[in-house]
């Protein structure tokens, strides 16, 4: 009989999958892919950044192809509001903040659709993108944010605008200071405030961990997109980790797979 802690888990994940279908959201060294387990056709990429380790390129563990983004990029959108905040010569509004802060804290997907209007939907986020040094990211077309698509590499990219403020290589310079110290540390603070339900990917390798999951069960195939990006603490070093997925049969099948691959990355 499963455990209190594994029905608990599980239930959460079913809650959670049951509101993204409800809301309807839609180079670097290389190293061996986690599988995905037998029978499915479910496919992984992975790419882990030690910001306190010697070496300053990523790992990319498996090919570093596009996924889609699912809710990740919402980090993105929040970047490309900060951005333009920054260039007006201002703080974030009161609305604004209502809208980031369950955005990122509970993956809410009205306040995402609300800001990806506000910057100018694909062309906002694909302007951000140029600033931040992500080469290998298409944004998601009309309203569909969650379709934007991805590579490990463009996310490692990503976090490092947010979190690697003293990064040395002339692409994460651009992002590093186009991001403020003021909008880095409020990305970061809300991505170290993500509701518990949703804490499972990337936290699975290290402790004080700073994330944004996404999921998507796509239309088509009834498959399912799931991945992880964030900033953990393992073995007493900060790791940007990214962990990007698809085709996996179930919600849970994907975060299996996600951490399963994570733990690898990082081992």
């Amino acid at each position: 009989m499963p455990s209190l802690t594994t029905r608990a888990r599980t239930g959460l994940l079913s809650v959670a999958a049951a509101t993204l279908l409800t809301t309807g959201a839609l180079l670097p060294a290389t190293a061996s892919a986690a599988s995905a387990p037998a029978g499915t056709p479910a496919h992984t990429t992975a790419a882990v950044l030690d910001l306190d380790g010697a070496g300053r390129s990523p790992v990319v563990h498996g090919e570093d192809t596009a996924y889609d983004t699912a809710s990740i990029v919402k980090v993105d959108i929040l970047a490309a509001v900060l951005l333009q905040a920054q260039d007006a010569g201002r703080e974030l509004t009161a609305q604004e903040r209502a809208h980031a802060e369950p955005m990122i804290k509970q993956s809410d997907n009205a306040a995402a659709d609300a800001l990806w209007r506000q910057i100018g939907q694909a062309d906002g986020l694909t302007a951000t993108n140029k600033r931040l040094g992500l080469t290998s990211t298409t944004s998601g077309p009309g309203g569909k944010w969650g379709l934007t698509r991805t590579t490990a590499g463009d996310q490692i990219r990503l976090l490092r605008a947010v979190f690697d403020g003293d990064a040395d290589d002339t692409a994460a310079k651009t992002g590093a200071t186009a991001l403020n110290a003021g909008s880095r540390a409020y990305i970061g603070t809300l991505m170290s405030q993500v509701v518990p339900e949703q804490s499972w990917g990337v936290s699975a390798v290290g402790s004080r961990q700073a994330l944004k999951n996404g999921w998507l069960q796509r239309v088509t195939s009834g498959l399912w997109d799931v991945n992880s990006i964030g900033q953990v603490t393992a073995n007493g070093h900060r790791c940007l980790v990214v962990v990007l997925s698809n085709g996996s049969t179930s919600m849970a099948e994907g975060v299996s797979l996600v951490e399963r691959t994570a733990r690898a990355a990082v081992a």
